[in-house]
């Protein structure tokens, strides 16, 4: 059984979620950054792409002590296994996802990946592989799950997260739209890649909540049904 996929997501007012060099850009501020904390913290697992890791390089970590102090109460990890789909294996193997706090680490690969790379980094993480020339997402989903991961947090970027829609594979979504507008044709959207063309493709959302948060607003919705079949992710 997969696990309930969470997209959680910062964009701008016009939707981007960078700019067009791909820079980083503060959209909320720490309020929303506490929600974030928390869901990671609820979560089994965070998984990004690895155009997200080589843009951003994030830890994943869950940074509220409290939130790592509850965790271990409970008796989990302290911080959610870290994921990321990397079909190839470029991820630099001093990536602060691969150094920073405790904790499993899996990087899905594909079958074309280098072996080389995928011995080397087998010396500190899990290493699945899924899929022949890329991810196959569902197939990496259903082995998380046979790993005991039921609740998965996806953080982007746009071209896992539209693999993951184009599959019927996100359960709901987090968005919070911030009060800038940054522009650009190729600024990186919530869902990069192709698109949809017929209307029978189109992933369908059910708005459950909203509010407002500092100068943004947050949106909460459960995804209905979709009817595209692609399944590979980046």
């Amino acid at each position: 059984m997969r696990p309930r996929v969470i997209v959680n997501v910062a964009m701008s007012a016009d939707g981007k979620l960078s700019t067009r060099e791909r820079q980083q850009v503060k959209i909320s501020g720490s309020e929303d950054f506490a929600r974030v904390d928390a869901l990671k913290a609820a979560s089994d697992a965070v998984m990004v792409g690895i155009g997200t890791v080589i843009a951003d390089d994030p830890s994943l970590t869950v940074k509220s002590e409290a939130n790592r102090q509850a965790r271990i109460a409970a008796g989990r990890p302290e911080h959610p296994v870290r994921v990321i789909v990397d079909s190839t294996a470029r991820i630099p193997l001093d990536a602060s996802v691969l150094r920073k706090g405790s904790g499993q680490r899996v990087v899905a690969v594909s079958e074309k990946a280098d072996p080389g790379r995928v011995a080397e980094l087998k010396k500190t993480v899990t290493v699945v592989v899924a899929g022949k020339d890329s991810v196959d997402l569902r197939t990496l989903l259903e082995q998380l799950g046979s790993m005991g991961i039921r609740q998965l947090m996806v953080e982007g970027g746009g071209t896992l997260i539209a693999g993951l829609f184009s599959a019927s594979l996100v359960d709901e979504l987090y968005t919070f739209i911030g009060n800038i507008v940054i522009g650009g044709r190729d600024a990186p959207t919530l869902v990069d890649g192709d698109g949809w063309i017929r209307d029978s493709e189109f992933a369908r959302l059910i708005l459950s909540d909203f509010v407002r948060i500092e100068d943004g607003i947050l949106l909460h919705w459960y995804v209905g049904q979709g009817q595209s079949s692609g399944t590979t992710g980046r």
